[in-house]
């Protein structure tokens, strides 16, 4: 129940967030000052046997005149007008004091000045110094107000009525003064975390564009990478259109002394069909190294792998024996193809540059179903890599080739691929042996595999 009323207190449309802040206590404040002084007079008049004294009936008129006020202002800061409710609640409080005080005297105010003290904390904490000493300056006025009114409607001395003002006045400042100087820590304190929320915001808006530079950088490094596997495969791709180029010649050369239209058909037949294959390397290539927005899309990892097998003859070159082993049943992983192609084609082009004189490359894709995961382990027989080497291999632009035959990138590539899409990647290398890299990535349901594609929203470019 007490949430639900501290909710409904919170819900006040005030635009400030101090003023949003101080909303709920004010607004207790003020239900309690607008029904706890009726109920007070009601006991007065009603539960005791206390004759009524000079002075009560303005005392009483005050009092529930402040409680009107109050429950006026309460309906102002539901409706969001938060500083004019309190300032006008101050103001009328101010000119109740000096007519309740003229009005009754000094000493009939007695048993309001707990309520009045409660106005030092009010003007201080919800507007601020100028409002809490302008609040003490009035409380001081009405008080010798109070005494002298006291000594022209009594037999009481005025220096003992003046003397006792000015003790009660002393009793206010020093109220005043704590409000004052707690007021001042709590503003400080929140200037200060102010100061160190915006100082956070900054740097988090720094930290969000240093994460997008290297978003876009990394992208680019990818497409970089991509260029360059293409390039390495521009001589098996150049083998292949020389051999079908030659294809092609020979049918027309056939098809020049064809004798009759059967024939013909077939040289055409034979001539199309050498035509579409050369049209297909070309598309594979321009898919390959075209820039787009990276997708993540379900497919069998052993598909893609075959899939790939031109182009990973064609990087390894003609002294190295590709070996792939794939397993009868899916591997299905999420993932974007043409990233997944990449990070193989790098992994088989480190294998290349490690065993110039030929070898094997063994690429073994298992499902590990009880893991949740896909498991695809890649090695060759090349020269290895030693500890030192093999510790580094991963960190972007360390490279043991020659200056201008590597950027050190590929394998750094690989891990931030691998990783982005929730895998790992182990290397293990001994020098004159070989190098062995473990790829592990999470195992998709095909089932979910419409809801599961995304698109990424940075473009490469």
């Amino acid at each position: 129940m007490w949430r639900i009323v501290g909710d409904w207190l919170q819900r006040a449309p005030i635009e400030d967030p101090v003023d949003r802040r101080n909303a709920p206590m004010l607004q207790v404040v003020l239900l309690i000052l607008g029904a706890l002084p009726p109920l007070m007079w009601l006991y007065r008049i009603f539960g005791t046997d206390i004759a009524w004294r000079p002075g009560e009936t303005a005392s009483l008129v005050s009092s529930l005149l402040i409680s009107a006020v109050a429950f006026f202002c309460f309906a102002l800061i539901r409706r969001g007008r938060f500083q004019w409710a309190i300032r006008q609640l101050l103001v009328v409080v101010a000119l109740t004091l000096l007519l309740a005080y003229a009005g009754s005297g000094l000493s009939a105010q007695v048993y309001e000045q707990p309520i009045q003290v409660m106005w030092l904390f009010v003007a201080g904490m919800m507007i601020g110094r100028r409002a809490l000493w302008a609040m003490y300056a009035v409380l001081v006025a009405a008080l010798f107000v109070g005494a002298v009114s006291e000594a022209r409607s009594t037999d009481a001395v005025l220096a003992h009525l003046v003397g006792d003002a000015a003790i009660r006045s002393v009793m206010f400042l020093l109220i005043a003064v704590v409000v004052d100087r707690s007021v001042a820590a709590l503003r400080g304190s929140l200037a200060e975390a102010t100061r160190q929320g915006r100082d956070l915001a900054q740097a988090n808006r720094r930290l969000e564009a240093e994460i997008e530079a290297r978003e876009q950088a990394q992208e680019q490094l990818i497409h970089a990478q991509k260029v360059e596997a293409v390039g390495r495969m521009c001589s098996g791709v150049a083998h292949d259109f020389n051999h079908l180029m030659t294809v092609m010649l020979g049918y027309i050369q056939r098809g020049k002394q064809a004798g009759d239209a059967a024939e013909m058909a077939e040289v055409l037949s034979g001539l199309e069909s050498a035509a579409q294959r050369a049209t297909a390397v070309t598309r594979k290539l321009l898919h390959f190294s075209r820039q787009e927005v990276t997708r993540v899309e379900v497919f069998d990892a052993g598909e893609a792998l075959r899939d790939m097998q031109p182009m990973l003859r064609q990087t390894l070159g003609a002294g190295i024996t590709l070996d792939l082993r794939l397993p009868g049943d899916d591997c299905p992983i999420a993932f974007d193809r043409a990233q997944f192609g990449l990070a193989v084609l790098n992994m088989a082009a480190n294998a290349a540059h490690a065993m110039p004189g030929g070898g094997r490359f063994r690429i073994a894709l298992r499902a590990l179903p009880a893991l949740d995961e896909v498991e695809i382990v890649l090695d060759d027989d090349g020269h290895g890599m030693s500890r030192d080497v093999q510790a580094r291999a991963f960190e972007p632009f360390f490279t043991t080739k020659p200056s201008g035959q590597g950027t050190g990138l590929g394998l750094s590539i690989v891990r931030n691929l691998v990783e982005s899409a929730g895998g790992s990647v182990e290397v293990d290398s001994n020098p004159g042996v070989g190098t062995r890299f473990l790829v592990r990535l999470p195992m998709t349901d095909r089932a979910h595999g419409p809801e599961s594609e995304r698109a990424r929203s940075v473009e490469q470019r």
